[in-house]
């Protein structure tokens, strides 16, 4: 049996980082910020005398997979992910109005990645937008629609 834990996103700065998803998606904190400093940590990660600031954040009365915010003492910086990358490629989350999402993605930092798009039928529309959060991580925003927007 295989059961999704959580998604990881190394950050830049975990606090803005986890401000955005808090603001944006009411995401809220899954148990207290840490620090992790210790062996096990370096051998875990093969990063021997690394620390990393942790914060956990999940959908409010949700105990499903949560998103892992983590932001490492010594960091490789890299250019902004491309959609087309090898590797992971999005985190995608369901909203209930697409709209005024975008606009508290915008308003947060974010910036648009794609244009609205209907994947669904014109009776039965299904929205997506790709989105970059406040440090350009890619999201897919999805929203099943009764008309349209």
């Amino acid at each position: 049996m295989v059961k999704l834990l959580h998604v990881s996103l190394t950050a830049r700065d975990a606090d803005r980082l986890s401000l955005f998803y808090r603001t944006v998606f009411g995401l809220v904190e899954k148990r207290p910020q840490k620090m992790l400093h210790s062996d096990a940590v370096g051998r875990g990660n093969g990063l021997a005398g690394i620390g990393i600031y942790s914060i956990w954040l999940q959908l409010p009365n949700e105990d499903g997979p949560f998103l892992e915010i983590m932001q490492y003492s010594t960091t490789t910086h890299r250019p902004l992910p491309a959609v087309n990358e090898p590797g992971f490629g999005h985190l995608s989350l369901s909203v209930s109005n697409l709209e005024t999402t975008l606009r508290y993605v915008l308003d947060q930092g974010g910036s648009m990645q794609g244009q609205i798009t209907n994947f669904g039928a014109q009776d039965h529309p299904y929205f997506i937008a790709y989105v970059r959060d406040c440090e350009g991580n890619i999201l897919e925003l999805e929203q099943v629609a009764e008309a349209s927007l």
